[in-house]
């Protein structure tokens, strides 16, 4: 007597355990994003062990960001020819064991290659989870469910950093973040060698080295650059590194249309509804991880809040993209596709735009509300989008399209980070320094906000006073004025993502995909 179960809208089988499946998924993606955040918090401790120089410091902050977005596409693409629950197993392993070398490394030199190290295994996980989604959820409902499942596990992770990170460091030595990711991915082998099915490209043609190395290139030297400009301006090698990243995605893309079976099947951005997708999605953490990054800066060094409270204080965003992520797919049916989407970046928009008045002494109230509308939005607008990608591909190519959408995530990150970055430094960095500052108190305090901070410790205290009320109130308009541009960039996004997805929609049964 058979035991399978069969969707009775499709006749499909149903895989049995597939949520217990999507539940090892998804501690894969809560590691990767708490380990993208964690860092921050354990930096001042880090520094003073292994006194790094500033040169140093950004590459151990920026190399693992940067390798992930480097080879996400080339790894998903690679999970679709090996096998995604085998890459995803082998990466976990890996993941594992340089989380080891990170806890334990002993010079700047080591950190950085481990941090590297750390990247290559996390680009194999992101993009295998969301392969694995495609294969393992044949009805398109139940799809939308756990891919808001997974994207609220993924903002839940951003946010959660730093509140695991601020207790352990008040608790442990700064090694102790690397090594709570211990447990978790042995937990996730064990079980998904058992609970997860494997899925390949049945014709997958050869992994092509030179596309590898072509988009690895490209997409770390844009990320870099814009990192780079953000932080000194643009600058001989920031602007070289921007020409170089530029010419490989071109040349990657041109390698692409003429490869029999290339590495990313270009001809998918020519679909209206999966381009305007991967573009909201962008646009959509540009705005979130903005303006997190920002107000985590705002809610210690202007308001004087210590780490642990003010990851607690970041919690309404992560509290509402989970609540946004688990209702995103029946809204989207229920409504529409570009309904939804735009209705999640007019939001974001909006609380940018509530941010316009705010003030060194604002309270609590309205940040709380500011973060939770954040996290609302995102979580409609990230789910829905990465849900019309995974759906707009054959599952064959699964790998490649999840790829395609985290590469906004990365992207969507840095930029917003960037741009939003430039402006709060360019109106900060023109502060009037008051008078009985010394030279070389002065320039640090024009670095930034941090330093700042440090230079008024050095100094008589009603000197310091007036220098940090200057820095602090010049940061706080740079942030006025960032809000404002970008509640204007993503208002224009929505409006653009309700004409680019008309007649977008979420299909009702494997039947309609």
């Amino acid at each position: 007597m058979s035991t399978e179960l069969m969707d009775p809208k499709s006749g499909e089988q149903l895989r049995p355990g597939r949520w217990l499946a999507l539940a090892v998924l998804v501690l894969a993606v809560l590691l990767v994003a708490v380990d993208a955040t964690v860092l921050g918090l354990a930096t001042p401790y880090l520094s003073e062990d292994l006194q790094p120089s500033s040169t140093q410091l950004l590459w151990i902050g920026d190399v693992y960001s940067f390798v992930i977005a480097g080879l996400l596409v080339s790894m998903g693409s690679l999970g679709d020819r090996i096998g995604r629950k085998r890459l995803l197993l082998c990466g976990s392993v890996a993941f594992g064991a340089v989380s080891v070398l990170n806890a334990y490394a002993t010079s700047p030199e080591m950190m950085i290659v481990a941090r590297a190290l750390l990247g290559v295994a996390g680009a194999t996980l992101m993009p295998a989870t969301l392969a694995l989604i495609r294969n393992l959820f044949h009805d398109p409902r139940e799809r939308s469910l756990a891919v808001g499942i997974w994207g609220a596990t993924a903002s839940a992770g951003a946010a959660v950093g730093p509140v695991v990170g601020g207790f352990l460091l008040e608790h442990y030595w700064w090694g102790s973040v690397f090594l709570i990711n211990l447990p978790v991915m042995a937990v996730l082998v064990l079980v998904g060698i058992r609970l997860l099915p494997e899925s390949r490209d049945p014709a997958p043609g050869p992994w092509d080295l030179l596309s590898v190395f072509l988009s690895l290139i490209g997409v770390v030297a844009v990320v870099y650059a814009i990192k780079e400009t953000a932080a000194h301006g643009m600058h001989a090698d920031s602007a070289a590194a921007l020409a170089i990243g530029a010419l490989a995605l071109v040349w990657f893309v041109r390698r692409q249309l003429t490869l029999p079976v290339p590495l990313l099947d270009m001809r998918l951005f020519k679909r209206r509804g999966f381009s305007g997708a991967v573009l909201a999605d962008l646009l959509t953490i540009l705005g979130l991880a903005g303006l997190i990054f920002f107000l985590s800066q705002f809610l210690q060094l202007v308001q004087g809040r210590e780490p642990l409270e003010a990851g607690l204080a970041e919690l309404p965003a992560a509290i509402g993209a989970v609540a946004a992520g688990l209702v995103a797919g029946h809204a989207a049916r229920r409504f529409s596709v570009r309904a939804v989407v735009s209705g999640g970046l007019a939001a974001l928009g909006l609380a940018l735009a509530a941010l316009t008045s705010l003030q060194a002494d604002t309270g609590y109230p309205l940040l709380g509300t500011v973060l939770l509308v954040v996290g609302v939005g995102a979580g409609f607008s990230f789910t829905v989008t990465a849900d019309v990608i995974l759906s707009s591909v054959p599952k064959h190519q699964a790998g490649a399209a999840s790829a395609v959408s985290e590469t906004a995530y990365e992207l969507g990150a840095a930029l917003g980070i960037a741009l939003l970055g430039s402006i709060v430094t360019g109106v900060y960095r023109n502060f009037d320094t008051p008078q009985g500052v010394p030279d070389a108190a002065a320039a640090e305090a024009h670095e930034s906000l941090g330093g700042a901070v440090e230079a008024a410790a050095g100094l008589p205290r009603d000197t310091g006073a007036q220098l940090l009320d200057s820095a602090r109130e010049a940061f706080v308009e740079g942030l006025r004025i960032a809000a404002g541009m970008g509640a204007l960039v993503l208002l224009v996004a929505a409006l653009g993502a309700w004409f680019a997805l008309r007649g977008q929609r979420l299909a009702d049964s494997a039947h309609e995909e």
